[in-house]
């Protein structure tokens, strides 16, 4: 039906639609913005991002729902056997792309294979399909790489390369580690890990990371896995929100809580919000920027002077 990844690509690529934030992130950074045919609903960054032509958009009005409101409706969709996510056929025509760029990575979090494969199906002419599945912070280098070469961008891949790995050099050579039990969490109602690079990031930042592991997926935990845990450190990241929404969420859900508030690391007030959908949500080569955030909340004294974007992290008092 159409070209896999594995396989090398011999027609030249002039339009493209990008199923994956942080595909549109990385054809930006490339300088193949003007290559850009259609995008996401999801595609924001950068802010020219949002005057491209929607391909992709979801059934479910995160603005408008709870945490638990979210999570019930995609879990009755995926029961159902529908779709958390729909295409604009006429966008999608319209874009007539060469290249669609898509991800295996989280069937809820973006548009996935069912998406692509509808999509294939309704072009005349069959484009050739890269799917991005990175979970580890190597895997995302990696695509940059793999982006590059099919788009004959290699040099201005390798510059971006460099700059990321002498980014995560410079953490982990400064970095002081401690055992300091970080948890991460990826939801809040329900309580989720957060998987896939997280942790990753977390021990790079010199922190110990608790109950999920590098590369794994995200999963359902319950109150009584975080108490048994006993985190130094609560680190909250809720998929797709930034600081305002997390704390929405917190002060409605957990503020409260009894249980919640009898945790060590929040009787210590050592609760920190980050914004999760620009540093930490997608495999973007924004989770370097997420490894800088990290290590300054885990080792603030070592990185008072390293500067990471505003609003990018709260500590919650």
């Amino acid at each position: 039906m159409f070209k896999e990844q594995s396989q090398t690509i011999t027609m030249p690529i002039k339009r493209i639609v990008s199923f994956l934030p942080s595909a549109t992130e990385l054809l930006y950074e490339l300088g193949a913005q003007d290559m850009l045919y259609g995008v996401t609903h999801e595609c924001k960054y950068p802010e020219d991002a949002k005057t491209k032509p929607c391909v992709i958009n979801s059934v479910i009005n995160s603005e408008e729902l709870s945490s638990k409101e979210i999570d019930d409706k995609t879990c009755q969709l995926i029961k159902e056997g529908r779709d958390v996510f729909v295409l604009n056929t006429r966008n999608l025509l319209e874009a007539n792309p060469d290249l669609i760029i898509s991800q295996e990575t989280c069937e809820v979090c973006a548009a996935n294979t069912n998406q692509v494969n509808k999509a294939v199906q309704i072009l005349q002419k069959k484009p050739v399909v890269y799917t991005m599945n990175p979970h580890n912070l190597q895997e995302i280098l990696e695509s940059v790489s793999k982006v590059g070469k099919i788009l004959k961008k290699e040099n201005e891949a390798s510059i971006i390369i460099e700059k990321l790995k002498n980014r995560i050099k410079n953490v982990k050579k400064q970095v002081i580690a401690t055992n300091l039990k970080v948890l991460a969490i990826e939801w809040i109602e329900p309580f989720f890990t957060a998987g896939h690079w997280v942790p990753e990031i977390i021990e790079n930042a010199g922190g110990r990371n608790l109950i999920s592991k590098p590369g794994e997926y995200s999963r359902r935990l319950d109150i009584q896995e975080i108490i048994d845990s006993d985190p130094d450190m609560i680190i909250l990241m809720p998929c797709g929100f930034d600081i305002e929404r997390t704390l929405l969420e917190y002060n409605k859900i957990l503020k409260d809580d009894k249980v919640w508030c009898m945790l060590r690391a929040v009787r210590n007030k050592n609760i920190f919000a980050v914004d999760a959908n620009s540093y930490f949500s997608k495999p973007s080569i924004k989770t370097i920027t997420g490894l800088e955030i990290i290590a300054k909340i885990i080792n603030p004294g070592k990185f008072w002077s390293l500067n990471v974007p505003e609003n990018s992290f709260l500590q919650i008092k």
